[in-house]
């Protein structure tokens, strides 16, 4: 039986009245105004809390959207709540539940929790869903009281996607009644579809591989979607958690919402994956994009942040048509939980939704109590503040774990006695996540929160065999992050904003220097585009010029041994699969050293080139740290409109 769009009533709230939007007022007889509302990419993040901080937080947190989604059902108008993917792995309280706690059959874990408290009506899987593995994320879902759909994921592949056994539902249609603008209700049938990366067989191949097969996104959607128009759906919503990438299509592509859109029977889009806002000037000019309608590849669309930080709205006037309905017009907006202040201070714009915090509280007090529990000291401080510039402790001390590690691994193996080095990069290097946004762990007691907040992620620990030439092309893969500099330049903005700190690797284990008068030999996404540049200059082992011919073993982790951000060396190079996470083997290297000294040992440095200076931003509490930064010439110039503080560096 058909229930109403708008079938759960809130109690009028501190977030405020939401106005009608047009499209309520205007909607005539044969017409009705709805609103879908968006959260993507949630990430555990229920309660407005910095887990890693351990201080609460006004930037994150569904129990703050739940106060917009309130304020919009309490004007009475047609609405519906969907999620799209990514929310069961990404803070301390999603490996408290998986490491810690545990699922057994009939456990609820918090964040589906928190979704049935508000009334979610339907989510896909996102690529960290597959995180913690298959029979945990099953777990998970049973109790969920909304559909979670994802159609281009299979247990068992047939010969078309139509023939596949999924993982989880490829669709569900949701009998609805809508109220026109003549307050009639009448029936509608709305169909939602989800997509994933197929990306995840590479990302979680020690989950996946064996147990599901993942198809490319525009094919599995051709083969559904008119099925869905078959089974009776007036309007179908895709929920992407695929990013917005290029305009054309590609084969088994990442970022596809915008190739996706243009498959026939779609009416809206939602978005997300990639951590960012839509519509925004972001994507001004991005092809396929049109921020002022909000549309993507020509549907209505909308992606809606990370971490609780925004609402996506998209609304539609629909009209009867014949015995269905079809899209009349539409804007879209994501609609922010927090302002900045010209003084980098943070206001929230929305107040907590109590029962959302009240149904979650002791899974909260209980991962506040897990991440404070301490397993060692460090002797100096870990902080992540000039991560992009030099030789740095955070990302040293996770080096050394995971080199320790693989030493051992190692031994009785085919490759013993080989030269082990150690991949890592920095997580929490500023950028999108704000001024606030870097690791800074002073001397003393290192905490579990400690080691989440040094390593973000639960990736598990690989060894790949290299050559000395792929240890080369590596980091020229990772200098991506500099822009190129004019000798004799002043003031050069230093790092490429379009360049993700977790590709920025740093080798240990051998030292060299990078040449930014030299242009970067990958693009951003590790398609070779200079193939003649030479960033990485005087690359040794043992003192000596490295032997492109001789072999090494890395350190490092599954995305990147798998493939992930398509690194030199990669791919079908893996000869160890750890099952401990890296963040495991951290602690475990911890405990047995009792007090670690992670100093950086500056086996890296930009090569020097005289009367050039460069800028680049990091967070404010970095001055502190700035003159431990060995033969660097440092000076503050001020803070950017983003909080950021400002230096320059003599090169």
């Amino acid at each position: 039986m058909p229930i109403e769009l708008n079938r759960r009533g809130f109690l009028a709230s501190t977030a405020g009245f939401i106005a009608l939007h047009p499209y309520a007022v205007q909607a005539s007889t044969n017409q009705a105004h709805l609103r879908i509302m968006e959260t993507t990419d949630l990430h555990v993040h229920v309660h407005p809390y910095d887990y890693y901080a351990d201080r609460p937080s006004d930037r994150v947190g569904l129990s703050r959207v739940a106060s917009i989604v309130e304020g919009i059902r309490a004007e009475a108008g047609n609405s519906l709540l969907l999620d799209n993917g990514d929310f069961l792995q990404g803070n301390p309280m999603g490996d408290y539940i998986a490491y810690e706690r545990g699922m057994k059959e009939g456990d609820m874990h918090p964040i589906i929790t928190a979704m049935n408290v508000l009334g979610f009506e339907g989510s896909t899987l996102g690529n960290h869903e597959f995180n913690y593995g298959l029979d945990f994320l099953m777990k998970a879902l049973a109790g969920a009281s909304f559909p979670v759909v994802t159609a281009n994921v299979a247990k068992t592949a047939g010969a078309t996607p139509r023939e596949d056994d999924t993982l989880v539902p490829p669709y569900a249609i949701l009998d609805r009644m809508l109220v026109d603008g003549a307050g009639e209700a009448h029936p509608i049938r709305v169909g939602l579809i989800g997509f994933v990366p197929p990306q995840i067989m590479t990302w979680d191949r020690r989950h996946l591989e064996g147990n599901v097969t993942a198809r490319d996104i525009l094919e599995t959607a051709r083969a559904y979607v008119p099925q869905m128009r078959e089974e009776g759906a007036d309007i179908i919503i895709a929920l992407s958690h695929s990013g917005i990438g290029a305009a054309e299509a590609e084969d088994m592509m990442e970022n596809a919402s915008i190739p996706l859109a243009g498959v026939d029977g779609i009416d809206v889009i939602l978005s997300g994956h990639s951590h960012l806002v839509f519509p925004s000037s972001t994507y001004a000019e991005t092809p396929g994009l049109d921020v002022d309608a909000g549309t993507i590849g020509g549907k209505p669309g909308v992606m809606a942040g990370f971490w609780g930080s925004h609402m996506g709205l998209v609304d539609l006037l629909l009209e009867r048509d014949g015995g269905g309905w079809r899209v009349v017009s539409h804007t879209s907006e994501a609609r922010p939980i927090y302002q900045r202040n010209e003084d980098r201070s943070i206001t929230a714009l929305v107040e907590d939704f109590q029962p959302v915090l009240e149904a979650t509280a002791q899974d909260h007090e209980e991962t506040l109590a897990y991440v404070r529990r301490a397993v060692g000291k460090t002797d100096a401080a870990l902080h992540s503040y000039f991560a992009l510039v030099a030789d740095d402790p955070s990302v040293q001390i996770v080096s050394n774990a995971q080199r320790w590690y693989i030493e051992q691994m190692m031994q009785g193996t085919p490759h013993e006695g080989l030269p082990i080095l150690s991949a890592a990069a920095p997580f929490k290097a500023g950028g999108r996540g704000g001024p606030d946004y870097y690791t800074d762990v002073p001397v003393g007691d290192v905490a579990i929160k400690n080691v989440a907040d040094l390593y973000l992620y639960p990736n598990t620990v690989r060894a790949v065999r290299v050559t000395g030439a792929q240890v080369k092309d590596w980091l020229e893969r990772s200098a991506g992050m500099f822009n190129q500099v004019e000798a004799g330049a002043a003031d050069a903005p230093l790092l490429n904003a379009n360049f993700p700190s977790y590709n920025f690797d740093v080798i240990d284990g051998v030292t060299y220097e990078i040449d930014l008068s030299q242009p970067s030999k990958f693009d951003r996404d590790g398609a070779v585009i200079n193939p003649d540049a030479n960033r990485i200059v005087n690359l040794s082992y043992n003192g000596a010029p490295l032997d492109p011919n001789a072999e090494f073993i890395i350190a490092t982790n599954n995305y990147r041994a798998g493939g992930g951000g398509s690194f030199p060396g990669t791919g079908d190079t893996i000869v160890f699969e750890g099952p401990d996470t890296n963040r495991d083997v951290i602690v475990r290297f911890i405990v047995e050293q009792g007090t670690v000294s992670p100093r950086a040992d500056f086996n890296w440095r930009f090569k020097p080139m005289e009367g050039t200076s460069v800028i680049f931003e990091t967070g404010p509490s970095g001055a502190k740290y700035a003159s431990e930064l060995q033969g660097m010439t440092l000076e503050e110039a001020g803070t950017n409109d983003d909080g950021f503080a400002l230096f320059r560096m003599q090169l």
